[in-house]
């Protein structure tokens, strides 16, 4: 495999992509410790310490320690991600834009573009309730409504340009841009992991090694999983030549939707604790953000049901059975034993949606584990406080799609892959 991933990188154009991405990560990080002026950092750090919160640690993993520090880039990737969510959501309710979902490329621009905007949005009423938070805190000396505009532009333009930099890596580059930043924000903060790995007791560093390599081969185990659909074509008659019909297969993954709903289900459970640390003690939210606080019992369900339901929900968003049935159809190809038009596509969905069910409830099952550990082990927290279930699955499962698109770049020039 290494010597293969050093051929690949011998192809100008696979290299300049690698390139390219990393650049990009590159500017990612930098922006992450350029801080936004007026803010007392140390007196920020205080009150953090102070506070304790297991969810602004959360938010700082997924900002790649940018929160702590307030920079630029404190907010990261996560409005983009929940404005996404949103929209998608939307398609199914307003007309409108399921319509443009129908279009095609055309639609999916329309879109796109709003959800750019609501990103913004969603930014700057994010960046506004930060700045009251930490102002509660006493993190923001000599506070005025000239400081707060400066604050909140600062990170809604930060936003911006995160956005604007995922979507170049996913345009120009190698991967998903959105998934890779987030990659690159988790991986920031291995050093720190294993750091607080080697200071736990011996025993326990062997439970946690274990468990944590268990659930890289459960991800890669889940990722690579396939039901192969056998596909038959007939013979047709193309202008005056007969083509000889053959026999292929249709790879339908166990896991379809890849890493995005993890990412997708992270970023919604945080919300309810998030309203309730702005909206301070004493208050109703308070009471949400005890049972939905990261760790406990009703989060650990309430992300598990998350990651189930967007599993579903992602793969019905990319893979329709209808289209599959029509294109098969077309093409004069046919699933042996079933009727072509809407009997292959009930056929594809009823496979698609049993071959769903257990990866979706592995997945769950694999980001609640390490959570579900560290209730037995309070002790482990210095290695699942930082690197958890959540984080080691985007992790491993966006390494394994960027590897996978490389895959694909390499076998469009050459026979041999990474993996043979």
């Amino acid at each position: 495999m290494l010597k293969s991933m050093l051929t690949a990188l011998g192809s100008p154009e696979l290299r300049k992509k690698l390139l390219f991405t990393a650049f990009i990560l590159v500017i990612y990080r930098v922006g992450s410790f350029v801080p936004v002026p007026g803010v007392d950092r140390e007196a920020l750090q205080a009150a953090i310490d102070a506070r304790g919160s297991r969810l602004l640690d959360f938010l700082n993993l997924f900002s790649g320690g940018s929160l702590v520090r307030f920079a630029v880039f404190a907010l990261g990737i996560m409005p983009y991600i929940t404005a996404s969510i949103i929209i998608q959501l939307m398609t199914v309710v307003i007309p409108r834009l399921e319509e443009l979902q129908k279009e095609g490329e055309a639609g999916q621009q329309k879109i796109t573009q709003y959800t750019r905007y609501f990103t913004v949005a969603l930014a700057a009423i994010q960046s506004v309730a930060y700045v009251l938070y930490f102002r509660s805190q006493d993190a923001l000396p000599n506070f005025d409504a000239g400081r707060l505009y400066l604050i909140v532009v600062s990170l809604t333009a930060g936003t911006t340009i995160v956005m604007w930099l995922g979507e170049l890596i996913t345009q120009r580059g190698v991967g998903n841009g959105i998934s890779l930043m987030i990659f690159a924000s988790i991986v920031a903060a291995i050093p720190q992991g294993i750091r607080g790995w080697v200071e736990l007791p011996p025993l326990t560093q062997i439970i946690v090694l274990v468990i944590a390599v268990g659930v890289v081969v459960g991800v890669v185990f889940i990722n690579e999983g396939q039901r192969r659909i056998p596909i038959q074509y007939a013979k047709r008659v193309v202008g005056r030549r007969m083509t000889s019909g053959g026999q292929t297969y249709m790879p339908l993954r166990v896991n379809m939707a890849g890493v995005i709903p993890v990412i997708f289900a992270a970023s919604v459970v945080i919300l309810p604790p998030t309203i309730a640390e702005f909206a301070g003690r004493g208050s109703f939210f308070e009471s949400v953000a005890n049972y939905l606080a990261p760790g406990s019992w009703y989060y650990i369900i309430f992300e598990a049901l998350l990651i189930v339901m967007f599993t579903y929900f992602y793969t019905a968003i990319i893979f329709n059975p209808v289209e599959q049935a029509d294109n098969l159809k077309k093409h004069g190809g046919f699933v042996p034993g079933v009727r072509p038009g809407r009997p292959t596509a009930v056929y594809l969905d009823r496979v698609l949606t049993r071959l769903t069910l257990p990866g979706a409830i592995y997945l769950a099952l694999i980001a609640a584990l390490p959570s579900v550990i560290f209730r037995f082990l309070p002790e482990s927290n210095v290695f699942f406080g930082v690197l958890g279930g959540t984080s080691i699955l985007i992790v491993v499962g966006v390494a394994l799609d960027t590897i996978r698109q490389m895959e694909a770049q390499i076998m469009m020039r050459n026979y041999e892959g990474f993996l043979r």
